[in-house]
């Protein structure tokens, strides 16, 4: 009976010795695999694509970590702006190649498929790319976040800005999926609450070549601002053709309502100067998004300066890799890491000191911007010319508005 009670105690006393060794090794782990999901090949590739790539890695360096013995490993992938495509790599990602974090995903169908993708997996999405408001409102989850921009802010800078000026009625060109719709959506509301009136609206496929009816549309409404609720290639080719057809020379205003650096570069000063539009990054702010849009530029083939969805992914490694590192290592544990992301503030070149809020919002200032004329321009690259700073608390949604589950009232 002695020796039956000892050998009890000698097994529960290996069990306990295996346990206190294993514990203490699972907390420090200390590989990491960042998945960057957005469009390789298509429309939405100048804003994200390869270069998306080289802002992650550039993050892995600037972290520091690999030279203290992590192991990061970046890999990407072309979603093709399509949720199931998107949706399947995503889970071949998590499931096969244990991917802890993806990043990017413009197209606000593929992230907000790719985010309730991530809730079921336990994993996370750092949302740079996708737009819809909606990721961090009633679509809100405990293992998303967005780093960078959105519809709310999109609508309450141009939008407002526009309808105030005197553009009170409007006219909408808008892309047919997720991200065209939620933009319409909230700019119609900041359109009326300033007293204005939408005359219509007309829904065009995503990466539209002819936009020939849809202007015509626009121009036989009269209003005074065609909204352009779509992005990248869509946006461009919607305001050569605009151009072309003389609508801003009889009178009619352009709104483009996401406009990047890359569009501006693609269109060239005498056809987009005037062009306001909402940004939350622009290489030549300041200081430090000089330095880092230099150091961006110096690295990337086509010798671009970063787009804003570019600057935001690498925002969000950053933000996430100084995370693993103040938890000690990778749980990989999608909510708890994303819990502790909204404890630490996040803190780079691109966007400044920041928190991140409850519905997984990062709370970055925006800007009004104007493209310059041809004149006005000094430098390559030097497109912007700043109309209105708009605050971080201006340039999200009130929480007490927000239809996010996350959000305590």
């Amino acid at each position: 009976m002695m020796r039956r009670v000892l050998s009890r105690r000698c097994a529960i006393a290996i069990v306990l010795v295996g346990v206190s060794f294993t514990a203490p090794a699972l907390a420090q782990d200390k590989t990491v695999k960042i998945g960057v999901l957005n469009d390789m090949s298509s429309l939405y590739a100048d804003i994200g694509g390869p270069n998306s790539v080289v802002a992650a890695k550039m993050a892995v360096a600037d972290s520091g970590l690999e030279a203290k013995g992590w192991k990061i490993e970046v890999v990407s992938g072309d979603h093709q702006n399509k949720p199931d495509v998107g949706v399947n790599l995503a889970r071949q990602w998590i499931d096969v190649d244990k991917v802890d974090m993806i990043t990017d995903t413009p197209n606000s169908g593929v992230a907000l498929a790719i985010s309730n993708l991530v809730k079921e997996k336990n994993s996370i999405l750092m949302n740079s790319g996708g737009a819809s408001a909606d990721l961090t409102g009633k679509a809100c989850n405990a293992n998303t976040i967005s780093m960078t921009y959105d519809t709310y802010m999109l609508a309450h800078g141009t939008g407002q800005a526009l309808t105030k000026a005197g553009g009170n009625t409007w006219f909408f060109l808008t892309a047919d999926y997720a991200f065209g719709a939620a933009l319409e959506r909230d700019t119609t509301a900041v359109i009326k609450a300033n007293g204005g009136q939408v005359l219509g609206s007309v829904k065009h496929p995503l990466n539209t070549a002819d936009f020939s009816s849809f202007l015509l549309q626009a121009q036989a409404s009269k209003a005074k601002v065609i909204g352009l609720a779509n992005a990248g290639g869509d946006t461009t080719n919607a305001i050569k053709q605009a151009a072309e057809f003389g609508i801003t020379a009889g009178g009619q205003k352009l709104a483009a309502l996401l406009l990047f650096i890359q569009d501006v570069h693609s269109l060239g000063l005498k056809v987009a100067q005037g062009l306001t539009f909402t940004e939350s990054y622009y290489w030549d702010l300041n200081d430090n998004t000089r330095a880092f849009a230099q150091r961006f530029q110096k690295q990337v083939k086509n010798g671009a300066m970063p787009s804003m969805t570019q600057a935001g992914v690498y925002a969000a490694v950053l933000h996430y890799l100084k995370t693993l590192e103040a938890m000690g290592g990778n749980p990989h544990d999608g909510a708890k890491v994303v819990a502790k992301m909204k404890e630490i503030p996040a803190d780079d070149q691109p966007f400044g000191k920041s928190i991140i809020r409850a519905d997984g919002r990062r709370m970055v200032p925006a800007y009004l911007f104007e493209v310059k004329s041809p004149a006005e321009s000094k430098a390559p690259w030097d497109y912007y010319k700043k109309i209105a700073d708009i605050s971080a608390e201006d340039a999200a949604r009130p929480l007490s508005e927000s239809e996010c589950p996350l959000v305590k009232k």
